[in-house]
């Protein structure tokens, strides 16, 4: 097999452009859908089930559906509703965050529903509100228990970004995509890629886990 180093040579600069991308979207994708997913996950807690249905909906929905399926529907449905026409960052910004809120709900309930209710109970006894409570006691102690889950979902969010080439996205595989589409080649793009994604991958495990063993 003929191998041509020249070709990822004359795309490296464009590749590593798509690489920053790929990870700021990503970055600000988990930090959104985190913060969002918070929200969720405390309202799926809620103590009617009228109150809990939306956000039932809400994770079934995004969990129950491709993410491929999504990212079209965002970009060709739900952003031209406010840009009147199609924008592929703000598309990725908002399908990548949508996605990953309906995951981090989940993780958060989890984490907070882990904690032995006795500890809600003591801080209440101790003159604490409900609130109060939640923030001094239950999540100090639940973040510990979510970080690599948090971890985990950071790692799928950086692979998943890959379909953003869908929308023209300048992220990793819309370059290698371009690439193979020059020079109608399919090693040297698509394995170049896919070793950018492994080096990615392979360091933010090794800082999950330092940030695991601090914690």
């Amino acid at each position: 097999m003929d191998f041509r180093l020249d070709i990822i040579a004359h795309y490296l600069p464009v590749l590593l452009k798509g690489t920053l991308f790929t990870i700021g979207v990503s970055l600000v994708s988990i930090l959104c859908g985190s913060l969002l997913g918070l929200f969720i996950g405390f309202g799926k807690m809620a103590p009617r089930w009228y109150l809990r249905w939306p956000f039932h909906a809400y994770i079934n929905i995004f969990r129950g559906t491709p993410l491929y399926v999504q990212i079209l529907i965002v970009h060709f449905g739900l952003i031209p509703l406010f840009y009147g026409k199609t924008f592929a960052l703000m598309s990725a910004f908002v399908a990548l965050s949508l996605n990953s809120a309906a995951y981090s709900a989940e993780i958060f309930r989890a984490g907070i529903q882990s904690i032995d209710p006795g500890q809600r109970e003591a801080a209440l006894s101790l003159g604490m509100n409900r609130r109060q409570a939640m923030r001094f006691v239950i999540l100090p102690q639940a973040v510990k228990r979510m970080v690599p889950a948090f971890g985990n979902e950071f790692i799928v969010l950086v692979k998943d970004s890959s379909l953003l080439a869908l929308i023209a996205a300048p992220e990793i595989m819309y370059w290698s995509n371009t690439m193979k589409g020059q020079y109608l080649r399919i090693w040297e793009p698509y394995l170049t890629a896919a070793l950018i994604y492994f080096i990615l991958t392979y360091t933010l495990s090794k800082l999950l886990l330092y940030v695991e063993q601090k914690v």
